[in-house]
């Protein structure tokens, strides 16, 4: 998740890394003097090493900031790898190891490379673009070649981080289309959540409908093949989501996290209740009522390990270093209708492009947002240490696609740990060390059910639409370019062909408006790159 950025607000500098400011070195105290540290032994190199004193913090502040954090963003350990076990040759527990060393490695890096007080993760959004756009959407890819985009996404991030050349490509894209990007994956990922907890539906005439809620003629809870159906995970998801915008409000610090966990316990005592009314099992061998209600409980049964470490040997079999020994055999996609080797690089260009572009918007935004929030910009307006923040989350990325997860990026959440008083690195240091923690409780993750972790995705849609106020609706030259990249990312189920037609779009309303001139060369090339994928590969 990212918070709006628009290119008015970006400062032409970009300094290089050796010339960034330290963090330690960064607030002074009041009198103008730079405080020492009062600690000695261990804790004193600590402190000087963080510069945890010299920033005006302290070891305290720095960590309940950090748990702060943790208790904001460690949702995703469960939200992520129930959106990747919708692969069929995934599990949740080896999806949830691969996504926690992705959260680790991270913020690790943030901690010792970059100096700052935020942590990374599997970003929203760009893991459902993975998994329903690439691999079960009509890209027609493998998870293991997914893997091969996300690395290339993160060597593009280091490439562009290094050069200089972050700056050229992130201007390149049209401002309307940049501030539409995470209005329509928003609305994407929200779609997916309303599907996953089963409140939006398959119809044949109109494609997709609401469920229905009549109690008279639809079934409380059904089950069969696995997934649970009827009104019971519809309804906890819309009120798990109602619960997270209460708690919200109130400025309750894990509304997300609390708002998951209690849709689990309401799920699981709404099942309870099922089982209490009975039920009957229809012709077809769906279980209806209280007769499904009992089967959730006892698939648990038959599912749950108490074992942490079985995760961790789902994650070997399935996804560790899959990308390497796995990930650069096409021939799943070549002997797909109409597909070919020229048609494979296009999408290689294109979709690595799209990854690397959704990445370094959802990372400058992020890093814009959290940082000014706490004072941690420099005399420019930049991020303190923005090139090895930019730097940590590209090779985050490389690291995530080897471990099997979706392209690691710094989350907004890390603002929640900002505004508790974090300021260094040692922030994100305790955010790490709760990750490695948390990494071997996967069996009590297993029981949060997908109309729980729905309802994170439903709430990340609505925060990401407050994007769409920034748009310049009155002016059809960019109110077209806008539309056109929402309704395609959310109504197409396509997230880089948005970002191509709106692109695509912008570029012949400026030409047939004497705008021209105001294209620049990268823009031309990028848009040529996704004119030849809709021509020759889509």
């Amino acid at each position: 998740m990212s918070e709006e950025l628009n290119e008015e607000n970006v400062p032409e500098t970009a300094e290089p890394v050796e010339a960034e400011t330290p963090v330690a070195d960064a607030a002074p105290a009041a009198d103008g003097t730079v405080a020492e540290t009062p600690h000695k032994g261990f804790f004193g190199k600590v402190d000087k090493w963080f510069g945890i004193t010299k920033s005006g913090s302290n070891y305290k502040t720095e960590i309940i900031a950090g748990l702060t954090t943790f208790m904001a963003m460690v949702y995703i350990l469960m939200v992520n790898p129930g959106i990747f076990s919708a692969i069929p040759e995934l599990s949740f527990g080896g999806m949830y190891i691969a996504t926690a060393l992705g959260a680790i490695v991270g913020t690790m890096l943030m901690a010792f490379l970059a100096k700052m007080p935020l942590a990374q993760a599997s970003g929203m959004g760009v893991n459902a673009f993975v998994v329903f756009s690439l691999v079960l959407g009509s890209a027609g890819l493998t998870y293991a070649n997914a893997m091969v985009f996300t690395l290339l996404d993160g060597v593009i991030f280091i490439i562009l981080t290094a050069t200089g050349l972050r700056k050229h490509i992130f201007k390149a894209i049209p401002d309307e289309v940049r501030k539409a990007i995470n209005v329509g994956l928003g609305l994407f990922i929200a779609f997916i959540g309303l599907q996953n907890a089963g409140a939006i539906v398959n119809n044949d005439s109109t494609l997709v409908s609401l469920v229905s809620f009549n109690v008279l003629a639809t079934n409380f809870a059904t089950y069969s093949g696995g997934t649970v159906g009827g009104i019971l995970p519809a309804l906890v998801a819309l009120l798990g989501v109602t619960a997270i915008a209460i708690l919200s409000k109130h400025k309750v610090k894990g509304a997300i996290l609390w708002g998951i966990l209690g849709s689990t316990v309401l799920y699981y005592i709404m099942a309870g209740f099922g089982c209490l009314v009975g039920g009957a099992t229809l012709d077809d061998g769906t279980l209806t009522n209280g007769l499904a209600c009992k089967e959730i409980f006892n698939s648990i049964g038959r599912q749950f390990s108490f074992n942490p470490f079985d995760a961790f040997v789902s994650w070997g079999k399935e996804s560790a270093g899959k990308v390497f020994y796995e990930g650069f055999n096409f021939s799943h996609y070549l002997g797909g209708e109409g597909h070919n080797v020229g048609s494979l690089v296009l999408l290689l260009l294109t979709t690595a492009l799209s990854l690397c572009m959704l990445d370094m918007f959802d990372t400058i935004g992020t890093l814009y947002g959290a940082c000014e929030k706490g004072g941690l910009l420099d005399k420019n307006g930049n991020p303190l240490n923005m090139n090895r923040c930019m730097l940590s989350d590209a090779i985050a990325t490389t690291v995530g696609a080897i471990a099997g997860t979706s392209t690691v990026t710094t989350f907004v959440e890390s603002s929640a740990g900002v505004a508790a008083g974090g300021k260094t690195g040692f922030t994100a240091l305790i955010t790490g060390l709760c990750f490695i923690v948390a990494m071997f409780l996967s069996p009590i993750a297993q029981l949060v059910p997908s109309a729980a972790t729905a309802t994170a995705l439903i709430w990340v849609g609505v925060l990401m639409m407050s994007s769409v106020i920034n748009i310049k609706w009155t002016d059809p030259a960019e109110a077209l370019p806008a539309f056109l990249t929402i309704a395609v990312m959310s109504f197409g189920y396509e997230i880089s062909y948005g970002i191509g037609i709106g692109m695509i779009a912008s570029l012949i309303v400026k030409i047939c408006t004497g705008k021209i001139k105001q294209i620049s060369v990268v823009t031309w090339i990028i848009t040529i790159f996704f004119l030849a994928t809709f021509a020759f590969t889509h």
